[in-house]
């Protein structure tokens, strides 16, 4: 039966399928510094069982400088605008001359968050929905920070996490 049906191209998908949605690949390019910010957050682990502290980092895509981070006790987009906003100001960036790449996440598809970034002047650029690679950069910071020899697996509280961060990230 399989055999007839293949010669008479009657075997393929029955089912309506919703056509695949093409995003262009978001496409960054920095000739010099602050031209182009990447921007994520990580969870550390403490010792507390289900307990993770939120480690937001931004790092210029020209020279790879960790422009900002912030350490947290909770991931909201309060914070995400507060670490934003102090960096921008920090850098004295003019406005339309930056783009932040960021992914998906709640805090960075925030309304409020998106509203700070139109009043700053800064070209919000965002991962494609659902593909996990297209923040390549804060990606590879984040495993080359947690693969480091000195590494805690686990965070014994708050202040170890801050101290272990201010050593690696400045």
């Amino acid at each position: 039966m399989h055999r007839i049906l293949r010669e008479n191209h009657l075997n393929g998908e029955r089912r309506h399928q919703r056509p695949a949605n093409t995003q262009p690949i978001p496409r960054l390019k920095a000739t010099a510094p602050n031209q182009a910010w990447v921007w994520d957050m990580t969870k550390l682990a403490t010792q507390r069982r289900g307990e993770y502290l939120s480690l937001y980092v931004v790092m210029d895509l020209f020279s790879r400088y960790i422009v900002a981070w912030m350490l947290s006790r909770k991931e909201n987009s309060a914070l995400s605008q507060q670490l934003i906003a102090q960096a921008h100001e920090r850098y004295g960036i003019a406005p339309g001359n930056l783009t932040l790449h960021q992914d998906r996440g709640v805090p960075m598809t925030a309304h409020c968050y998106l509203d700070l970034l139109g009043e700053l002047g800064v070209t919000a650029s965002h991962s494609r929905p659902r593909v996990s690679n297209d923040n390549a950069m804060s990606e590879s910071q984040f495993k080359t920070m947690k693969y480091q020899p000195d590494y805690p697996r686990r965070f014994d509280h708050y202040d170890h996490a801050m101290r272990w961060c201010k050593d690696y990230v400045l």
